[in-house]
């Protein structure tokens, strides 16, 4: 039975992170996975000697980093649901960061893949997929492709993944990763993410992987009734907090999940480019209500 949904200021009476975490709504175990596709299975077979998971653990060498990560990183601190947990063990990081920082795949850090931008510490992806409560079959937008890596956990979970990336270069980069891991089901699309995709809306979860000034709006308005947007808002470059906005049919439910950084989200609804400066149109701010 799920956990009903807490306000934020419910939520502030809870000290830690963990308890935080444990007052979301989890989802029910399922049988939602996504499949290995023939695409999947060939790449596995062809790929086994550079780590890509596959089932016998000798076979991959990464295997051992990898489900330590998920115990102890993971498990260990408040990731409780054990559909994220499988889909952070099955998707392979290594194979989403850029081959200098490969041995540093599985170390619970952020990490540069280049155009000033980062693929997110595990923790906080498995944190915003719990946060998320994705149940197989809901539908995904994510502001923010980056590696990719999201995306393909997200997938993993039995979700349909509508992923947005501005920046040409990784959009290509993730398209390519993602085709050739299998995951050629997540759709990627090109251009301001920070306004959503409102031919595609309504949505049933949302998550942005890079800090807005405020809650977007215009994200917010693409939920569905009990859609869930998980967003980190605060300061370009610091200051900022993983809020949980929860739309119901009278208004918003808004929590404070836990600090942390990202880099800027950079769009209409977002920060302006520091390339172009504030551009005629952009969203007046709000702040999280």
């Amino acid at each position: 039975m799920a956990r009903p949904v807490r306000t934020a200021h419910e939520l502030s009476g809870l000290a830690t992170p963990r308890e935080r975490a444990q007052a979301l709504p989890l989802q029910p175990k399922a049988s939602g996975s996504i499949h290995g596709s023939p695409l999947r299975r060939a790449h596995r077979a062809q790929q086994r000697d550079d780590g890509v998971v596959g089932q016998n653990p000798g076979t991959d060498r990464y295997a051992d980093a990898r489900r330590r990560m998920v115990e102890v990183d993971l498990a260990e601190r408040d990731i409780v649901d054990p559909r994220v947990l499988a889909a952070m063990q099955r998707v392979p990081r290594h194979l989403f960061v850029n081959d200098a920082h490969v041995g540093q795949a599985y170390e619970d850090r952020a990490l540069p893949i280049g155009r000033e931008q980062t693929i997110s510490q595990p923790y906080i992806v498995a944190f915003t997929a719990q946060a998320l409560a994705v149940a197989p079959g809901d539908r995904i937008l994510e502001v923010g492709t980056g590696s990719g890596y999201a995306a393909a956990v997200l997938a993993e979970m039995g979700a349909a993944v509508v992923t947005v990336e501005r920046d040409p270069d990784l959009a290509s980069t993730a398209r390519s990763r993602l085709d050739a891991l299998g995951y050629s089901q997540v759709e990627g699309v090109r251009g301001d993410g920070s306004t959503g995709r409102p031919e595609r809306a309504p949505f049933d979860a949302i998550t942005v992987a890079a800090a807005a000034p405020s809650v977007p709006e215009p994200l917010v308005t693409q939920l569905r009734v009990g859609g869930r947007l998980v967003v980190p808002v605060g300061d370009r470059r610091s200051g900022q907090n993983l809020f949980r906005v929860v739309r119901t049919g009278e208004g918003n439910e808004v929590e404070d999940l836990l600090p942390v950084t990202f880099v800027p989200l950079v769009g209409r609804a977002g920060w302006p480019d520091p390339q172009t400066g504030p551009r005629r149109g952009a969203l007046r701010r709000n702040h999280p209500r």
